[in-house]
C-alpha cells in the first residue's frame, strides 16, 4: 500500500464524512477507498473512523493522524515542485470555485493560458454564487467578493472593484435619470436577494442612503444581468459584472458624482489547510488578470 496514497484517501474522507465522496473528489471507486482505510487501519493496529448518524466520524486517533497526514502531505506536494523547480509547471488537481457571471466574464476567457502554462494540471471549476463548503467540496480555491461572512477564512484580498448604479440607456430614456440617490427610490431596482437592498453612498463628506424596491428579484449574478440588460430596472453592481456591455454603451454608470464601496475579490482556502503552490498560483493568475484592465477600470 502506497503510504502517501492511502494518508490522501483518509484526508478526504475526514473531510467529505463519506467514501463515496473522497472517491468521486480522487477519481477511483468507493470499493478502492474502503479497502485502502481498512489496509491502513490493519497497518496502524489502531480503529481511525466510526460510523455514525451524521456520516463517518473519525476517532481520536483518527484526528491525530488526520493532522498529521494533512501537513505530510502538503509537505510533500511542496517538496516535488520545489524539486521540478518553477519552470516545470503544475500538476494535479485544482478545484477552483467560482460565482458564475465572475467567472464566465472575468476567468474563463484567460483560463486557457493559465492551463497552457501548466500542461500537467487539470482544472474542476465549480461554478455557484453561494458560500459553499470548501472543505466538504474538496475546493482548493474559492473567489469570492464582497465581505467575507467567515472571519476565521484563510483569505487573501486579490484585488477591489469599483460598483456603480447601472441601467440601459433605453431604461434612462423611459424613466428618467436619477440626480440624487434618494431619486433611487422612485425607480424599479434589480435586487439581488444574496446583498442588502439599501444602498449607502458618499459625496465630498456627505452621506446618503436609500432603501430601493423592485418587482424582480434574483438569487444570482446572472440574473441581474440578463433584468438590468432587458431593461427592466437599475442594479447597484460591480463594474466586472457589466464590463463588456459598458464598453460598447450597452448599459451606463449613473450618480456617477457620487460613490459606492468598492467590491473586494478575495481567495479563499479551505480552513485548516496550507494554501497549495497550485491554489497560491491561480490566485495569482486572477489578480493578474483583473488588474491588467478588464472590467477593473
Amino acid at each position: 500500500m502506497d503510504r502517501l496514497q492511502a494518508m490522501t484517501a483518509f484526508v478526504r474522507v475526514v473531510e467529505t464524512g463519506s467514501f463515496s465522496s473522497a472517491a468521486r473528489q480522487i477519481g477511483v471507486g468507493q470499493p478502492a477507498i474502503s479497502k485502502t482505510i481498512a489496509q491502513l487501519e490493519d497497518r496502524l493496529q489502531v480503529r481511525l473512523l466510526v460510523r455514525s448518524t451524521h456520516g463517518l466520524t473519525p476517532t481520536d486517533a483518527g484526528v491525530r493522524f488526520y493532522e498529521r497526514a494533512k501537513m505530510a502531505i502538503q509537505e510533500a506536494d511542496e517538496a516535488e515542485l520545489e524539486a521540478r523547480g518553477a519552470g516545470a509547471g503544475l500538476s494535479g488537481r485544482l478545484r477552483v470555485c467560482a460565482a458564475t457571471t465572475f467567472a464566465r466574464l472575468m476567468m474563463l476567457p484567460h483560463l486557457p493560458k493559465f492551463m497552457a502554462a501548466h500542461p500537467g494540471l487539470e482544472v474542476d471549476v465549480i461554478l455557484d454564487d453561494r458560500v459553499i463548503d470548501l472543505v466538504s467540496e474538496g475546493i482548493d480555491i474559492a473567489l469570492r467578493m464582497g465581505d467575507l461572512a467567515d472571519s476565521s477564512a484563510v483569505a487573501r484580498r486579490v484585488t477591489s472593484g469599483r460598483r456603480s448604479v447601472i441601467a440601459t440607456p433605453a431604461y434612462l430614456e423611459r424613466h428618467g435619470v436619477p440626480a440624487t440617490p434618494a431619486d433611487l427610490a422612485e425607480h424599479q431596482a434589480v435586487i439581488y436577494t444574496q446583498l442588502r437592498n439599501d444602498w449607502t453612498f458618499w459625496k465630498q463628506g456627505t452621506e446618503a442612503s436609500v432603501v430601493v424596491s423592485g418587482r424582480a428579484r434574483f438569487s444570482a449574478a446572472e440574473g441581474i444581468r440578463a433584468a438590468v440588460l432587458a431593461d427592466m430596472g437599475l442594479a447597484v453592481a460591480s463594474d466586472w459584472m457589466f464590463w463588456p456591455e459598458l464598453e460598447t454603451g450597452a448599459v451606463r454608470r449613473v450618480l456617477e458624482d457620487w460613490e459606492l464601496p468598492d467590491v473586494g475579490l478575495w481567495a479563499v482556502f479551505p480552513t485548516g489547510r496550507l494554501a497549495s503552490a497550485k491554489a497560491r498560483a491561480f490566485a495569482d493568475f486572477v489578480e493578474d488578470v483583473v488588474n491588467r484592465g478588464d472590467g477593473n477600470r
